[in-house]
């Protein structure tokens, strides 16, 4: 696309007519938050019908648009489609969310009801608020700030499993991806890098999540009686998982990559705010702290089969499992990462154990190349917006679905966004999106679908 500088945007226009739309847009996404669409069918207790009832809630909010919706499902939890026609020689523009959530988890660490929004202090609460359907309600924004008069061709993709791993998007893309294509594809599922500071995410790291088993006998036995020769497996499986750190704390896996992250100025003390590291607590790794959380390789523990302390017995336990999960660099393959892993293991096995690792999931990084036209236009939109200017942020954290973007189409411009802040607590207890925030990232989404609109393809 090619920046003529056609048509002038009326920013503030824009900002006064999402301050009106902003009461009707608080109800729809508190309607949606009500819904606890939780797509781990995998889990006992959750009812899959709510994600039916929150696709049909999306489909007829974007029909109410006068875009052309369908529901569409293959072989996965529903996602919904919507697109509607620009000017002639206008750029199209994908807008995606998803409308699936996390499970709640206990509600005694909530403060409130996580399925009950509610507004304490400027944020609203409960899960979902703000990943994803917060970004739901910034599209809608986007579109009903131009409503009758929109700048661009629009194509609203809700996907309804991305909080268990898009396992049905291959197939979507291969299926609908042409109703998909566009110049510029605006995903909705990141965040800022402060209250009131406006970021593009433009890395991401990879994932590989596997689970490393570790087998000492054939059947417990008497810890008194077999104790001393015979090792046991937890023991076993400790000294296996405590080789994949340094003493540092740098992962010790040969063969992954490293890379540097953007320059931003973020220091410990800001980490422990944000991370609620206890006192006392140190750091692990080495280099700059955005390195070690965006660019470089972490592997966590996130959890062991095994007897539980109050049903331990005195046995010598001889079977006992762990799930590992690796973030790797933005640039690095998954595969090769779990080759690597996988080498790892067999090389520091302790004492003769039988282990087996098992891959459970991968999925690759992103890394964004961030010149040309629509991101000059992104860059000026959030600046509306926010009155001050983005900073282009990495992400820890792995969103699968992006690289499947990027490969699907290859010539658009991917745009990653979000409404997010280091407050939110995406995935944990008292979720909740911060209301001045949203109100601006709705206004930079539609002010970004007006200045893409001063673009010819």
């Amino acid at each position: 696309m090619t920046d003529q500088n056609l048509t002038a945007v009326d920013v503030e226009a824009i900002r006064t007519r999402v301050r009106d739309l902003l009461p009707a847009l608080r109800t729809d996404l508190e309607d949606l938050a009500r819904i606890p669409s939780v797509s781990l069918d995998t889990l006992e207790g959750f009812d899959q019908a709510h994600l039916d009832a929150s696709a049909e809630k999306v489909a007829a909010l974007l029909r109410a648009e006068g875009l052309d919706v369908e529901i569409i499902r293959e072989g996965g939890q529903p996602a919904v489609l919507g697109h509607i026609d620009g000017p002639p020689g206008a750029p199209t523009v994908t807008l995606y969310a998803h409308h699936d959530v996390q499970p709640a988890g206990d509600p005694a660490l909530w403060d409130t009801d996580p399925w009950t929004p509610i507004e304490v202090d400027g944020r609203l609460y409960g899960r979902g608020t703000a990943d994803d359907k917060a970004g739901i309600t910034a599209h809608l924004a986007a579109l009903r700030a131009h409503t009758g008069n929109l700048p661009v061709g629009v194509t609203v993709f809700v996907e309804g499993e991305e909080e268990y791993g898009s396992e049905s998007l291959p197939t979507i893309l291969a299926k609908h991806g042409h109703k998909l294509a566009a110049d510029a594809i605006v995903l909705a599922d990141s965040g800022n890098w402060d209250i009131g500071l406006p970021a593009l995410t433009t890395t991401l790291r990879g994932l590989v999540r596997a689970v490393v088993k570790v087998e000492t006998l054939d059947h417990g036995v008497h810890s008194g009686m077999f104790g001393g020769p015979c090792p046991d497996a937890i023991t076993a499986l400790i000294r296996l998982l405590a080789t994949l750190h340094d003493d540092e704390g740098n992962v010790a896996v040969a063969g992954l990559r490293e890379g540097h992250a953007a320059d931003l100025d973020y220091d410990e003390a800001r980490l422990r705010r944000e991370s609620g590291l206890l006192d006392g607590v140190q750091l692990i790794g080495s280099g700059p702290i955005l390195d070690r959380m965006w660019t470089k390789p972490s592997l966590t523990t996130i959890g062991i089969n095994a007897p539980s302390v109050e049903n331990a017995s005195n046995t010598l336990v001889p079977a006992a499992s762990a799930k590992v999960s690796m973030r790797i660099a933005p640039d690095q393959d998954p595969k090769a990462a779990y080759a690597a892993l996988l080498a790892h293991v067999e090389a520091h096995v302790p004492w003769g154990a039988r282990v087996t690792v098992t891959l459970c999931d991968d999925g690759p990084g992103f890394s964004a190349t961030t010149k040309g036209p629509v991101y000059d236009q992104a860059r000026a939109a959030l600046a509306d917006a926010f009155g001050v200017e983005s900073v282009e942020m990495g992400v820890g954290g792995s969103i699968p679905f992006v690289a499947a973007f990027a490969d699907r189409f290859p010539d658009a411009a991917i745009l990653i966004t979000g409404v997010e802040d280091p407050d939110t607590r995406a995935h944990g207890s008292n979720e909740s999106l911060h209301l001045g925030d949203w109100e601006k990232a709705c206004v930079a989404e539609a002010i970004l679908l007006a200045r893409l609109g001063t673009l010819r393809r």
